[in-house]
């Protein structure tokens, strides 16, 4: 799941993104050998992603030979990611050097000493630029303990020729989709129903939209105030309205994806990777697609959507800390997250590049094969406004328990007793941030 400017408003090279490390990580590097003959390699650990490779290898080559980069690729489950970094942290293991963390689990690493803080300038280059709602995904305690690398966060998708006005809160997004069903046309709300952390997200949005909270600003203790409650009314209020589609409690992502394709829904709130898809499976109408902001909980007031996305942080097990700082700064530098962004659709945590039109190569003009982000995210101004009022998902070490307890009693969401539904939450959520441990 998920999936959060300088003066010079750009980003730097890989090879300028090692100098400003300045001498100790030159100093390593030569006292680890001359080139990549001596053998020291810096290992990543990150989630499979089509042409990270690509980016790998540019670091690499910007090394000019002090080391090679090694991408670890690591199970595609979340929790398979977690749990092998998990295990080998604990025990240790000090071949770890950076490490692909989901947004959610930063805190926890911190926490636990297995992720290193970024201070000096690795941590002025790690932010320089960076959108305050992703930014905030990499930091705990006040503290920054990760590099962004990329986000995301969910619009609302919607057919044109069905809805020509979209709704601007989730109130008129039930009324215009009761209106549709009583025409006989599509009229299905589809989203991530399913017992996950994709219901988690959907529930934290409209917390933080109705101005709540789950947990302090601390992780430390739950609050489930009256935003929180009044989430659970709208939960309850959209999934026995007769617009969800029976199949909601095991709708993830991609069903959600599909069952808007088909034909058998009015909206759809989604992540981008959704534009993608209908380009390629549905080419014809892709005129008629359209996007907007999330809907509101409250006319006048923004929704705050949760977002997603991956950090890199520095293993505190790692021989090698100068070269793995280096290495994370040039994975997620501006040439690297522009290249992700258009080659592996995952959105860049740098303001700059939603403005960005130049195309991957810019000696050759724009085409399918050298794309721009002009090309590849025509919704990213509405992409950019969410993420400049973004929401991000509670922040604390024990999230994992957290997010298990929340999809738990959330599921399925027609069954919520907004009253006590909150209560039971309360007093698990309680409970889970009294686990002891890291739990794999």
């Amino acid at each position: 799941m998920g999936k959060r400017m300088s003066a010079s408003r750009r980003g730097r090279s890989p090879g300028r993104t090692g100098s400003l490390l300045g001498a100790t990580a030159l100093t390593v590097g030569l006292l680890a050998g001359c080139g990549s003959d001596a053998g020291l390699k810096i290992n990543v650990y990150y989630a499979p992603e089509d042409n990270f490779q690509s980016v790998v290898d540019d670091c690499t080559k910007a090394s000019g030979g002090r080391y090679e980069v090694v991408y670890n690729k690591l199970p595609r489950p979340a929790d398979g990611q977690r749990e092998q970094m998990v295990r080998r942290l604990a025990a240790g293991d000090d071949s770890l050097d950076v490490l692909g963390l989901d947004v959610t689990w930063v805190s926890e690493f911190a926490e636990a000493g297995w992720a290193d803080e970024w201070t000096g300038e690795a941590k002025a280059e790690a932010t320089a630029g960076v959108l305050p709602g992703p930014l905030e995904t990499a930091t705990w305690n006040g503290k920054l303990y990760a590099a962004t690398k990329n986000t995301n966060v969910q619009l609302l998708w919607y057919d044109d020729r069905l809805t020509p006005n979209p709704p601007k809160t989730w109130d008129e997004m039930i009324q215009q989709a009761q209106a549709l069903k009583a025409q006989g046309k599509p009229a299905n709300v589809v989203f991530t129903g399913a017992q996950y952390e994709g219901l988690v997200v959907i529930y934290n949005t409209l917390v933080e939209s109705a101005g709540g909270k789950i947990l302090s600003d601390d992780g430390k203790s739950v609050v489930m105030d009256a935003g929180a409650i009044k989430a659970l009314e709208m939960l309850k209020k959209v999934t026995t309205a007769g617009i969800t589609d029976p199949s909601l409690t095991n709708s993830k992502e991609d069903e959600v994806r599909q069952a808007f394709q088909r034909g058998n829904a009015a909206f759809e709130l989604n992540w981008p990777f959704v534009y993608a898809s209908y380009a390629k499976e549905k080419k014809d109408e892709l005129k008629h697609f359209k996007w907007t902001t999330y809907p509101r909980f409250e006319a006048g007031k923004p929704a705050k959507t949760t977002i997603g996305g991956y950090n890199l942080a520095v293993s505190s097990t790692s021989k090698h800390k100068a070269e793995a700082y280096e290495v994370a700064l040039c994975l997620r530098n501006e040439k690297n997250q522009k290249f992700s962004a258009l080659k592996d659709g995952v959105p860049p945590t740098l303001e700059s590049l939603y403005t960005d039109t130049v195309p991957l190569d810019a000696t050759a003009g724009v085409s399918d094969d050298n794309p721009s982000m002009d090309t590849k995210y025509p919704m990213r101004e509405t992409i950019l406004d969410a993420l400049k009022d973004a929401a991000v998902r509670p922040l604390t070490p024990a999230y994992q328990n957290a997010s298990t307890v929340l999809s738990k009693i959330l599921s399925p969401p027609s069954e919520i007793d907004p009253q006590k539904t909150a209560e039971k939450l309360k007093e698990q959520l309680a409970d889970a941030l009294q686990s002891k441990g890291v739990i794999p």
